[in-house]
């Protein structure tokens, strides 16, 4: 990362070291042995968080290049996501007294602020994966004309060539839509009067949850603004809870924002910068992650992907060689020319696999992520005497959806 993404570090680490530090120092200055013990008891809780986030990235960051980004990889980062979001939700519960005392009421709110956004970017997530569905449907009926068949005939090709061209198409589109993206993030800006209307038809023709003009680029800004490290007098009023606190907004932030990276989204964009001083011991895997996420955009043929998910790649790729290969074809086949296409048949079955095997059980962890999003936020607002808070308009919307069996 740039070095000017690190200035003010130190005054950071001093943020981080005297989160460490402040229940010692305030053990000193207590005189029961009872309260000493309950701060020793809140001190481990708080540093226990610190260390199972770091050691969670860690082993996501330890993965081969090769890995990264696939349904496996984002299923476990889902499944550490969830953990994080529990183990902080108990951290809530068991020091309720502090939530609706300033400045910890401050950081909640917009800590919860934050994680309404994130709903939206869950929903389009899930529109997403419909849009990878889309594809594997088309590569299922290539499969069907030409695997586990005694002998290839014209018939057959013409049959997979008409799904090649119908995925290639859909492809196309998103590839269009990115690059137009693409253009327009440049100056983070948006101009919705000049958006091109057949870059969009596939959005619609979905259904896409999240509104036309919707922004996975902006939400995921938003979702950033503003998050700075706690100041020192904010650790001390709230017991090291703000540290906590700002901890989950990161692992938010970068949740979501890897998910937009990874899956087809409206709009995507990863112009989001990560400002984490290295003294935070969760910080190291976190800017690791996000700096080969980045490579792995900037590389020529990733550019305008519709999302850096492996399975995608693997997707172009297969479709790109059987295309090839059935606009090459004569009949009737050589023995040579069917031994091709069996063996491109075979490398689109195993993309095929991995795609039916891991995309059913990543939406149900998005889902999953969507409900403990909306129960945390519910509880955190009840704990703080918000009993009546006013309903937002994504949790409507997650009614709406549920009974349309959508998330």
């Amino acid at each position: 990362m740039p070095a000017t993404e690190y200035q003010g570090s130190a005054a950071a680490a001093a943020f981080t070291n005297l989160g460490r530090s402040f229940f010692s120092i305030h053990r000193e200055q207590v005189h029961s042995m009872d309260t000493a013990h309950e701060a020793t008891s809140q001190e481990q809780e708080l540093e226990s968080f610190q260390r199972q986030v770091a050691q969670r990235f860690h082993d996501l960051s330890s993965v081969d290049s090769n890995d990264l980004l696939s349904l496996s990889w984002i299923s476990k980062l889902l499944d550490a996501f969830i953990c994080c979001q529990e183990e902080f939700r108990a951290i809530l519960f068991n020091n309720r007294a502090y939530l609706n005392r300033p400045p910890m009421d401050r950081l909640l709110s917009e800590f919860f602020d934050r994680s309404v956004k994130a709903l939206d970017v869950c929903n389009a997530i899930r529109d997403g994966i419909e849009q990878i569905r889309q594809w594997q449907k088309q590569l299922e009926i290539v499969l069907c004309a030409l695997d586990n068949q005694r002998s290839l005939g014209e018939g057959q090709f013409r049959r997979a060539k008409k799904a090649l061209i119908d995925l290639a198409i859909g492809m196309l589109d998103e590839r269009e839509s990115n690059a137009a993206v693409a253009h327009r993030n440049r100056s983070f800006g948006r101009n919705n009067a000049q958006r091109d209307h057949r870059s969009l038809r596939h959005f619609r023709s979905l259904s896409w949850s999240v509104s036309r003009n919707w922004s996975a680029a902006r939400q995921l800004q938003a979702i950033g603004n503003s998050l700075a490290a706690p100041r020192p007098n904010d650790i001390m009023a709230t017991n090291g809870l703000a540290v906590a606190v700002f901890t989950m907004n990161y692992v938010f932030l970068f949740v979501m924002w890897a998910l937009v990276a990874a899956i087809p989204c409206q709009d995507r964009g990863l112009q989001t910068h990560f400002y984490i001083a290295k003294q935070f011991v969760w910080a190291g895997p976190i800017l690791s992650l996000h700096e080969r996420i980045l490579e792995e955009s900037k590389k020529r043929d990733r550019r305008t992907a519709p999302g850096l998910l492996k399975e995608i790649r693997e997707i172009e790729k297969c479709a790109r060689h059987m295309n090839e290969l059935t606009d090459t074809v004569h009949f009737p086949l050589t023995e040579e020319k069917e031994g091709d296409a069996r063996q491109r048949v075979q490398e689109l079955a195993l993309v095929y696999g991995a795609i039916k095997e891991g995309l059913d059980p990543v939406e149900r962890q998005v889902r999953e992520v969507f409900h403990r999003i909306v129960r945390s936020r519910t509880e955190g607002l009840d704990s703080m005497g918000r009993a009546n808070h006013e309903v937002c308009g994504e949790e409507l919307d997650f009614v709406a959806a549920s009974e349309e069996g959508l998330i």
